[in-house]
């Protein structure tokens, strides 16, 4: 049974703060694992289909020279989003109202939509614990695939909502004729990551917009598109589109991936207006995001060589990658992101072990009982140290 909790209880009983903390990594082993409930084999428990293999807790191990297993972009930030940190650090007294307002309009131009369409997050994760705090207030259902990202799904869950977790088909798309029939009276929200994590894998553009075009009219569709841009630019439309037809859509967007500033934390969500206000009113935001990391952004917006490096360079090295698993035996998921999802036949806190004393950062996820690699996209020379340990550990 749903239980309603209001802004106020979820304040007080420090919910906010567990949240937050049910997103990091759980690659920092034993200091967060306290925050996730474990299986009977010590895995964390993501979802009905997901679990996740863990380090022990063993001060001793290895810290991973590669960081191979949080998809940060290894590329950046640009030099121009450095430069302008560098140059508004002494504005850092200031509040970034101003900048904010400026930085919509930049956004709005962008997207091809006006300033109040834009709201303004530290990272894409903020807007999606913002909106699963303020669409499950009162209870309800979440409907989304799974495996997929679980923030969204953690908060709504803890805010009192049911989940409807909808497996993905055998090609790794979302399986959007179950979506629509897993949608009720009671569904408050559809959310879908496109591409998606942790498989990469891509679903049919077309479909999806059909989809989010007449489920929008039901109920609000929020599209995560956090690794969009490792698109080619103009392959896949946004769902963005359907925002500018009047659609109750909710796109959410990153400056973690693609621009490689995920410590510094800035994103940005495209909406109804009516949508964002009443969020952000519920929610109370606008001191989220520093102004010099606002500054960075707009800077790294407008370093279009910088993105089309990070871009390039990240399909050169995924390509090799894809193609060395290939050649080695394995079945990679075809990724459209900055990462690469494989099945292996090892046990997988053995497995990050033995990664893990090679100086080599992974992840292990079990889904479906099926334990898989998942690793990050680094630069070419760091992937083919990749291959070379998986060669040592795997074979």
């Amino acid at each position: 049974m749903s239980t309603s909790i209001n802004r106020r209880q979820l304040l007080r009983s420090g919910f906010l703060a567990v949240s937050a903390c049910s997103v990091i990594p759980a690659y920092s082993w034993g200091r967060n694992l306290k925050h996730f409930d474990l299986d009977s084999k010590g895995r964390l428990i993501h979802s009905p289909f997901l679990r996740e293999y863990t380090l022990p807790l063993n001060r001793h191990l290895k810290d991973p020279v590669l960081r191979l297993h949080s998809n940060e972009n290894p590329y950046g930030p640009s030099p121009n989003a450095v430069e302008a940190v560098r140059e508004n650090a002494p504005m850092g007294n200031w509040y970034a109202w101003d900048a904010e307002d400026e930085m919509k309009e930049i956004l709005a131009e962008k997207e091809g939509v006006s300033p109040d369409h834009i709201m303004i997050t530290p990272g894409s994760t903020q807007i999606l614990q913002d909106a699963a705090i303020f669409f499950f207030r009162n209870g309800g259902n979440l409907v989304s695939a799974d495996p997929t990202f679980m923030t969204i799904i953690r908060v709504a869950r803890t805010a009192g909502a049911e989940w409807k977790a909808i497996p993905l088909t055998d090609s790794w798309s979302h399986d959007l004729k179950a979506m629509e029939s897993a949608t009720d009276s009671n569904t408050r929200l559809i959310y879908v990551c496109n591409p998606n994590n942790p498989t990469g894998s891509l679903t049919p553009v077309e479909d999806l917009l059909t989809f989010c075009d007449k489920m929008s009219s039901r109920v609000p569709v929020f599209v995560d598109e956090a690794y969009y841009e490792f698109l080619e630019p103009g392959s896949q439309p946004s769902m963005v589109r359907l925002i500018r037809q009047g659609k109750d859509v909710i796109v959410a967007r990153t400056f973690s991936k693609i621009h490689g500033m995920a410590g510094l934390r800035m994103g940005y969500a495209i909406g109804q207006p009516k949508t964002l206000d009443t969020i952000r009113n519920y929610i109370i935001q606008g001191m989220g995001v520093s102004i010099t990391s606002m500054m960075a952004a707009r800077a790294s917006l407008m370093d279009k060589d910088f993105q089309n490096l990070a871009r390039t360079k990240n399909k050169e090295a995924r390509d090799y990658t894809l193609t060395s698993l290939r050649s080695m035996g394995y079945s990679p998921v075809e990724s459209h992101t900055s990462f690469i999802l494989f099945p292996i036949q090892m046990e997988g806190q053995t497995f990050l072990s033995k990664m893990n004393a090679l100086g080599v950062g992974v992840r292990s996820l079990a889904i479906n009982e099926q334990t898989y690699c998942r690793v990050s996209i680094g630069k070419m020379e760091e992937m083919e140290q990749f291959i070379t340990a998986i060669d040592k550990v795997l074979s």
